[in-house]
């Protein structure tokens, strides 16, 4: 059976960054572009040329791409003709192959938000795209709130993708804009739209995430006739966001009926890179990646109870519904409070100590667990520290350096602008390759702001380990998570480190005092050990850890 064609089209460039709080560079928009034509999507929306400087400049440079890169507008005001229309001139001008117009759908948008006649509207959607195809352009028309316009006046509706077709549209794009629909509304309406004799091959779905339905209304759309999806990556997007790209293409690629009736253009071999994909644009706009996240989270094939890790060792399908390689991912089996020997021995074996299960040791270390977290240590949430807890145990953790003694001041004065400053200021010593060392560092940032006393340990601390500095100049602290245990005067401080190097690999330790200097010292020093077991180590099973 020869498979459909479903052609992804994504906006993370666009409608992504209408996420409070992004705001994309030209050089982002630039690695975010090369991402995803590496990933094999089939439209890439830039964003609005002309619309910010940024924009602009991301259209002049005119990145050469497999994809076809979109740019995007609107239909031409009311009063003026499509020649004369500065937003159609400005896509034009842009010299992309396709142009993705928004245009009003809903009768009430069209009255009350333009504020003209509903023909009128017709008559400036059929003009706009006449004059984009009279310039050789590729026009997909996005209808602006089409479920809920179906819902009031379905007749007007559809005429809006009618006057779009006659024009030369190649896509007409049913929009949930508002994002309240339900999937059965979604599959529903399609249907009709098709009845009314809509072709399915020329029908897009941009679905919004306000009720936490965009993938299922995308999929609900596919199944109903839709043949092209749009969206983003991580699901990024105005309010509560877009369809989430992340999910939908490997449920296309991986799951029935999907995978055997439709081909997209993504290869099963990039498809292995979407779990980088997604959390190098968490790292683009400075966000802490979803660990619950489906196919692409930390979490996302985390096996913590004994039971599963059990099962998992002997046949990972038992509670695994997909192979966590297929998208770039890996799977954790961590060591808690919960854990059983199963957990304890397949963890083990991931980094690469080989412990028998009937060993005595085992109980040793689960015991040791237990009594720390109940103390406020959390090891599922930082497996570094429990890896060198178990070393520790075992025998098989070498001393590196020693800490001999460390010293944290904050000073909080007015400068002599009569502003109120503070800097932190850091002393360690270390013993390493047999020699003292002493090295002390402040908290200032280039910009000239106090990045707080545990930013001025984990300078001091890895200013100078002798022998070892090479391994470590490339760790960087990504996340700093602190919370309060226990409640009054026997409150402890846990925090949570995760690290990152060069490579994009990602730890996390942890650190448990009353006092938080002293807890994030802990969580600095698992940070550093942990990294030099693994680069020193060559015979060892190297798994990313979370």
């Amino acid at each position: 059976m020869q498979k459909e064609r479903l052609y992804i089209y994504d906006t993370t460039l666009r409608d992504g960054q209408q996420t409070q709080g992004v705001q994309f560079s030209i050089d982002e928009k630039m690695a975010i572009t090369r991402s995803l034509d590496g990933l094999g999507v089939d439209y890439i929306e830039g964003g609005w040329p002309g619309a910010n400087p940024v924009d602009s400049e991301l259209f002049e440079r005119k990145e050469k791409t497999k994809a076809i890169f979109t740019a995007f507008g609107m239909t031409k005001r009311s009063g003026r003709s499509a020649a004369n229309d500065e937003i159609l001139s400005a896509v034009l001008n842009s010299g992309t192959s396709a142009v993705c117009l928004v245009g009003k759908s809903h009768d009430f948008h069209v009255e009350k938000a333009l504020g003209i006649s509903l023909d009128e509207n017709l008559t400036n959607i059929s003009n706009s795209i006449s004059h984009l195809v009279d310039n050789k352009r590729e026009v997909i028309f996005d209808a602006e709130h089409f479920f809920d316009g179906f819902k009031d006046n379905p007749d007007y509706a559809v005429q809006t993708l009618k006057s779009a077709l006659d024009a030369g549209a190649k896509w007409v794009v049913l929009c949930d804009t508002n994002g309240g629909s339900l999937p059965n509304e979604i599959r529903k309406i399609v249907e009709d739209v098709i009845n009314y004799g809509i072709a399915g091959d020329c029908l897009g779905i941009h679905a919004h995430n306000d009720t936490e339905n965009a993938v299922a209304n995308t999929l609900a759309a596919i199944d109903a006739g839709v043949r092209q999806i749009q969206g983003t990556l991580n699901g990024l997007g105005e309010r509560c966001g877009n369809a989430n790209l992340t999910s939908i293409i490997p449920t296309l690629l991986l799951k029935q009926p999907y995978k055997d009736r439709f081909e997209t253009g993504i290869s099963m071999s990039s498809l292995s890179s979407l779990t980088r994909i997604s959390r190098q644009l968490d790292d683009i706009i400075n966000r802490i990646p979803l660990k619950q996240a489906p196919y692409v989270g930390a979490s996302a094939f985390a096996h913590k109870a004994g039971l599963h890790a059990s099962a998992i060792i002997k046949d990972p399908t038992t509670y695994e519904h997909i192979d966590p390689s297929l998208t770039g991912n890996s799977r954790i089996i961590p060591v808690s409070n919960q854990a059983g020997q199963s957990n304890l021995v397949s963890r083990l074996k991931e980094a690469g100590l080989s412990v028998k299960k009937n060993d005595p040791a085992i109980g040793r270390i689960l015991e040791i667990v237990k009594e720390r977290e109940a103390v406020g240590y959390s090891f599922d949430t930082a497996q570094a520290s429990f890896e060198l807890l178990a070393r520790r145990e075992l025998g098989e953790l070498p001393t590196f350096f020693e800490v001999k003694r460390y010293r944290v001041t904050v000073e909080r004065r007015k400068n002599k602008y009569n502003k109120l400053v503070s800097l932190s200021e850091a002393v360690v010593v270390v013993k390493v390759d047999d020699e003292k060392k002493l090295s002390a560092s402040e908290s200032m940032d280039e910009v000239g702001s106090d990045r707080g006393p545990v930013n001025a340990l984990s300078k001091a601390l890895t200013k100078d380990l002798g022998s070892y500095q090479k391994l470590i100049n490339d760790i960087k602290l990504v996340d700093f998570k602190v919370r309060i245990t226990q409640g009054g005067t026997e409150a402890v401080t846990r925090v949570v480190i995760d690290s990152e190097d060069k490579n994009g690999v990602r730890w996390s330790t942890v650190g448990v005092s009353p006092n938080i200097v002293d807890a994030s010292f802990e969580a600095l020093l698992d940070a550093i050990n942990w990294k030099l077991v693994r680069d020193t180590n060559t015979k060892r099973k190297f798994v990313i850890t979370h």
